[in-house]
């Protein structure tokens, strides 16, 4: 039976497969963080031909003893040209694989003790360009005969299949493993983390909110993919706090997501806010877990002036154990470096240290939720702390110090020397231990949108599930998914459903007797050395914040980019990139509030207002003192001028000076500062060329000139009026003259 299916652009990420006498295909892999890798094609298919295989058997790797399966065989065609019908071969190894070191060697390099014999085989249909085609071959139970309960390596071969730009046929061989169950295995609990980081490192914004929430966004897959398990939830604080800091005003999705959530029966636990890493914080000697120093500059008044909808404001949880009570420990102070917070009872949500800004309150004097209720998570249980794995039995004791009553730390089994169950004890101190090998290839399967590919992810999870319950099928499993916010919900859900055992959750693990066990990791210092310098800096804008009415404004945000900095999910190339992102910030806003270069000043009068130039690239308003000092006391100079300077804008700040002496060049050396007197900027000279006595010389021409034009207009004036005086006398002489004659005659 053979169903073709057409996908435009379908390239699977695999990590095993295409090995055979002759590979021609460009083989896509998975490797540890999930990059592709390839080999090198011939010189027939440089133009990027590929073709991919893959088998599965049994409901996703798994077989009852005795029973009839089906194989699933998917041929994928990633070239540009068709691919031509061929011949697929699958074959069983009848030797069981006895650990997962063999099903590691066997996955990655096809090599397993013992022979193959065909199970059966089949024709493949074409395939056409950028398509994939399945084939099921059914397998009778005479036929698997009698396998004892075990992981067998099983594979399939392409063979007599060509693309057009290929001269002859090739074959492909894909690796997998069939499992035959026990009658009893081993309960499994699966940790799923809930993370989701904003693009600005702080807070969602309402729009990442509306994407995320929305019918195909990455929370509601998870939501969706764990509705029905038995799934152990581990959340992110910051997810609730960025929804719950919009009141009102949040997206309608957003407040729904929260909402089913909160009503899901899941048992569940709180991560730290923005994921941040316990592990590193301790080996950086951190007294208490970084928290937000305020998330008071978040909150949206006008949100919470409203009636309130039908989603209620969550409150804190309460506490099944005392270990949900607040510890004292120290808050920081101004003295202080920022890293010296406030570690909560639970070691999960921080609860932040008070800060000297109050909380705003809206115009109408509605009361705002405080830090703890925004980052309440609804059910938790306290005091887990799931850091990175990388950690020594000494941050262990640390962890102990950041939660009351002690903490309990999940692991991965890569941390812990030899075979030990989900609850294990480390020199007293609590420990989960997630299964490495099993937890991986869940959580690429959890990862896969390709159903074929992810089919080999699950029946590789099912291998080593069934190995660990080989010794001891009474001793539970645990398995952690690794942080992955791009899961779709199918994937999610059916890589849960495949191992989960319903009913078996947190609770039940922790009631399982603890294993004595000992650590064999070898800490890393660099990313506690890049906290250390991350929060120092913290303290220079500290310093820096004191422009702003409210320092806060500045200071919430980076504290919660810093802690997201240190997420136990980043990679080490995501972890460095997420410093030189904080340090870049940092220095853009230590330098947005500066004095731009200015050329030299001309000055004519004795007395005036000299404008000097300030720049303020900051969102807020900046309250800033211009300090002025001349090189030369022939100017007098006001040496601090307040101002405050607009967001986004260039100030002219209007300064009074006074000339004592005719003429010269001064020196101003310009210096910003905040109101507590933090220096500001770089200071910067500006040249004053004093030419006062100009003003005394142009005043004395300009007197000159006015008084010639005044004396030329009265001379005018005068003559002008002589003139007409003359011109009287003759006319008046004139008709004298004419009344004489007259008489005369």
């Amino acid at each position: 039976m053979t169903a073709t299916t057409s996908e435009n652009g379908l390239r699977t990420r695999l990590h095993r497969m295409a090995r055979g006498s002759v590979i021609s295909a460009i083989v896509l892999g998975l490797a540890g963080a999930g990059a592709g890798s390839a080999f090198a094609a011939t010189d027939a298919e440089s133009e990027g031909s590929s073709i991919d295989l893959l088998v599965s058997a049994g409901v996703r790797g798994t077989v009852a003893p005795g029973t009839a399966t089906t194989a699933s065989i998917t041929v994928q065609n990633d070239s540009r040209s068709e691919l031509s019908s061929g011949r697929v071969t699958v074959e069983l190894n009848r030797t069981p694989l006895t650990d997962g070191a063999a099903v590691t060697t066997w996955l990655d390099e096809a090599d397993a003790t013992g022979g193959f014999e065909q199970l059966g085989s089949d024709t493949t249909a074409p395939v056409d360009a950028e398509g994939s085609v399945t084939s099921s071959l059914f397998l009778p139970p005479e036929v698997l005969g009698d396998l004892a309960p075990g992981v067998y390596p099983l594979r399939a071969t392409l063979s007599g299949a060509q693309t057009d730009a290929q001269d002859d046929a090739r074959s492909v061989t894909s690796t997998t493993v069939l499992v035959v169950t026990a009658a009893a295995s081993p309960p499994v609990a699966v940790m799923v983390p809930i993370t989701a980081t904003p693009v600005d490192g702080a807070l969602l914004t309402a729009d990442e909110l509306s994407a995320l929430t929305a019918p195909d966004g990455g929370l509601t897959a998870v939501v969706e993919g764990v509705r029905g398990t038995s799934a152990i939830l581990a959340i992110d604080p910051a997810i609730p706090a960025a929804i719950r800091v919009l009141g009102s005003s949040a997206p309608q999705s957003a407040r729904e997501w929260l909402r089913v959530l909160d009503a899901l029966p899941n048992e569940r636990f709180a991560l730290q806010f923005g994921d941040a890493d316990a592990t590193t914080q301790a080996q950086a000697g951190l007294p208490g877990l970084l928290q937000p120093t305020t998330l008071a500059p978040f909150l949206n008044p006008s949100g919470f002036t409203e009636p309130a909808d039908e989603t209620p404001t969550p409150t804190a949880t309460p506490a099944p154990t005392p270990a949900s009570v607040p510890s004292e420990s120290t808050a920081p102070s101004e003295s202080t470096a920022p890293s010296e917070s406030t570690a909560p009872s639970d070691g999960t949500a921080p609860t932040p240290a008070p800060s000297d800004e109050p909380t705003p309150q809206p115009t109408d004097g509605a009361a705002l939720p405080d830090d703890a209720e925004l980052t309440a998570i609804e059910g938790a249980t306290p005091g887990i702390l799931w850091p990175r794995s990388d950690v020594s039995a000494a941050d262990l004791d640390v962890f102990s110090t950041y939660v009351s009553d002690g903490a309990v730390t999940v692991l991965s089994s890569s941390a812990v020397e030899g075979a030990v169950g989900a609850h294990a004890g480390v020199d007293g101190r609590s420990v989960l231990v997630t299964s490495a090998a099993a937890s991986d290839a869940l959580s690429r399967a959890a990862g896969e949108d390709d159903t074929p590919a992810r089919q080999q992810w699950l029946a590789e999870a099912s291998a080593h599930i069934s190995l660990s319950g080989q010794s001891d099928p009474a001793t539970p499993l645990l398995i952690g998914l690794d942080r992955d916010e791009t899961r779709t919900a199918e994937a999610l859900r059916e890589a849960v459903a495949s191992v989960d055992s319903l009913g078996f959750g947190l609770s039940e693990v922790l009631a399982v007797p603890a294993t004595p066990a000992t650590l064999s990791t070898d800490p890393d210092q660099a990313r506690a050395t890049a906290l250390q310098r991350m929060l120092d800096s913290e303290v220079v804008l500290g310093d820096f914040s004191t422009i702003l009415d409210d320092s806060q404004l500045l200071l919430s945000p980076k504290r919660i980019q810093i802690m997201r900095a240190t997420a136990v999910g980043l990679t080490e190339k995501g972890f460095d990139d997420a410093v030189s992102d904080v340090n870049v910030a940092t220095t853009e806003t230590l330098n947005a509030v500066d004095i731009p270069p200015a050329s030299t000043i001309q000055l004519l009068s004795a007395n005036a207002d000299l404008p000097f130039s300030v720049r303020n690239d900051l969102p807020w308003p900046v309250n800033i003192q211009l300090s002025v000092k001349p090189s030369d006391p022939r100017l007098d100079v006001q040496s601090v001028t307040p101002w405050t300077i607009q967001p986004g804008t260039t100030t002219r700040v209007k300064v009074p000076v006074s000339a004592r002496v005719g003429s010269g060049e001064v020196t101003l050396t310009l210096s910003l500062s905040s109101p507590t007197g933090v220096p500001i900027s770089q200071p910067e000279s500006v040249r004053v060329s004093v030419r006062a006595e100009w003003e005394a010389i142009g005043l004395g021409v300009f007197g000159g000139l006015i008084v010639l034009l005044i004396g030329l207009g009265i001379i005018r004036t005068v003559r002008r009026r002589r003139r007409e005086a003359e011109n009287e006398n003759e006319q008046e002489t004139t008709s004298d003259s004419d009344a004489v004659e007259e008489m005369n005659e």
